[in-house]
């Protein structure tokens, strides 16, 4: 298939990049690169010795992403393409909702005008507000705690009713949890724009001594150690997932968790970490932040029933693959 992959050079966007290249699908690119940058092209291309088409463009920019699907026959898209930090979406609530939301609408519009039938959703485990863990997908929504969060359930909302209208229009929305570790080569990896909003990105450049100590955002949570718990998943099982999402989507809506099913904590991903590399991560305890929740995880059975995805890395290849890309990657 030849699949628009918006967003493609960001984190979780540029390993699936490699994953679909990988199974001999043709992949286009657009991106505006504002927390990515243009040499992941050139990686991907360097891990899967394939080609690759690239645009640099807003995807909120409809005459621009018109082109695209003027000049190129495409079956399917995958949509990344979003400002993605709790954290910042607290303080930005404006630039959030028509960021997220716009180019979701956008991009329907133009699958609708160009019969492109395939549609896979970047979501989020964030949908499910302080719901009851393990999160499962069929549970009625919570409101979200932040309006990053609500941006991905207004565009999960947003795609139910165009595929309700449009039969032929298939969907799937895959609820994702926490995407950490990087690809093998250590070509490619997370490598936010400034500090990291991130857990592991953050630790690792602590550990590279870029910043002086790790903050973990509360101790007082009701968990294990009282530090906040997340279901940690190796991005290329996450990109995986992907392709698998893709490549059986076949009519309707469908919905899927992509997670381990495995809650761990802040303390305990450092622990992970400082024992797969034998370094340690001075950290610091400080205030909650807000839009944050205890604890997070998924029931992944259904991806694995119905997709045969299932994720397969542990917590210490997460960490070992951070540590690799971190080591070998240079600031520009």
């Amino acid at each position: 298939m030849n699949i628009l992959v918006t967003g493609g050079t960001g984190y979780v966007g540029s390993h699936t990049c490699v994953e679909l290249l990988n199974k001999n699908h043709s992949v286009i690119i657009v991106d505006n690169l504002i927390n990515s940058k243009i040499e992941t092209i050139d990686k991907i291309i360097q891990i899967t010795n394939k080609n690759i088409s690239f645009y640099q463009i807003d995807v909120t920019d409809e005459y621009a992403l018109d082109q695209i699907f003027i000049n190129h026959k495409i079956d399917g898209v995958i949509h990344f393409a979003g400002l993605k930090a709790v954290g910042e979406s607290v303080e930005l609530p404006l630039t959030y909702y028509y960021n997220n939301l716009v180019s979701t609408m956008i991009l329907s519009k133009l699958c609708l005008k160009y019969n492109v039938n395939k549609f896979v959703f970047s979501s989020s485990a964030t949908v499910y507000g302080d719901n009851k863990v393990p999160f499962v997908e069929d549970m009625d929504l919570l409101p979200t705690t932040n309006p990053y969060g609500e941006t991905k359930a207004m565009s999960e909302r947003i795609l139910l009713d165009v595929a309700k209208a449009n039969p032929n229009f298939s969907v799937s929305l895959l609820r994702y949890f926490n995407p950490v570790g990087a690809h093998e080569s250590g070509l490619i990896g997370e490598a936010p724009n400034g500090i990291p909003n991130n857990l592991l990105p953050y630790v690792t450049q602590v550990a590279k001594g870029k910043l002086k100590q790790l903050r973990v955002f509360g101790n007082d949570y009701d968990t294990v150690d009282g530090t906040g718990v997340r279901d940690y998943i190796h991005v290329v099982d996450l990109a995986e997932g992907h392709v698998k999402a893709i490549e059986k989507l076949t009519e309707g809506v469908k919905i899927y968790n992509l997670g381990t099913g495995k809650g761990t904590s802040v303390l305990q991903l450092v622990q992970a970490f400082e024992k797969a590399n034998n370094i340690k991560v001075p950290y610091e305890i400080v205030n909650r932040r807000p839009g944050d929740i205890a604890s997070f995880y998924a029931d992944a059975s259904k991806a694995e029933r119905e997709l045969g995805w299932k994720a397969k890395k542990s917590i210490l290849d997460m960490c070992k693959d951070a540590w690799r890309f971190e080591k070998n990657y240079k600031d520009k």
